[in-house]
């Protein structure tokens, strides 16, 4: 039997990525299931960031707000039509992992504040020799974060290829930042 997702290790990128962020920073950990990084950046970074963890699933959030229950959590399906009511005043960091939906990628980068970061980090084309997804709807093509991000952020780290830990994928791995237009 396998664990389920949330009870799996945060991505050791997403927790270094946390290493540049602004104390006092508001992050969405988007299509977070389980919440294993909101709950993971909390642990190691005590009182340094506020939390919305996001997703469709009930029983993983109900997880979550077990074992973190500092955690501000929020079910909504993500793929649905419906305006995201959470993201009136966007956040200063927003997480995905392990998530693909194509046709809200634009709306997910307007969750990033002026001035705020995106860690972006799920599978990619070349996934399939290692099994699951193997689906082209939930593979990257290479650079096609980069190629999608809008021309207010700046990349700060990209990666695509080959990962061996914790388990052998293809991923695509993006950074941002996004420009504050009052500086």
């Amino acid at each position: 039997m396998t664990n389920p997702p949330y009870l799996s290790p945060p991505s050791d990128w997403i927790m270094q990525q946390a290493q540049n962020w602004p104390e006092g920073a508001r992050i969405l950990d988007f299509a977070a299931g389980g919440g294993r990084h909101c709950c993971a950046l909390d642990h190691a970074f005590p009182g340094r960031f506020s939390f919305l963890a996001i997703d469709r699933d009930h029983a993983a959030l109900a997880a979550l707000k077990a074992r973190c229950p500092q955690i501000e959590i929020c079910q909504f399906d993500l793929e649905g039509t419906n305006i995201w009511g959470f993201a009136d005043d966007g956040f200063d960091i927003v997480i995905v992992a392990n998530y693909l939906y194509r046709p809200r990628l634009d709306d997910l980068f307007r969750l990033v504040r002026q001035g705020g970061y995106l860690a972006y980090e799920t599978f990619a084309t070349g996934n399939e020799a290692f099994g699951r997804p193997s689906n082209p709807d939930f593979l990257l093509q290479d650079g096609e974060l980069a190629a999608r991000l809008p021309d207010d952020f700046t990349i700060l780290n990209y990666f695509h290829g080959r990962i061996d830990q914790p388990e052998p994928a293809i991923i695509q791995r993006l950074a941002a930042k996004r420009q504050d237009k009052n500086l």
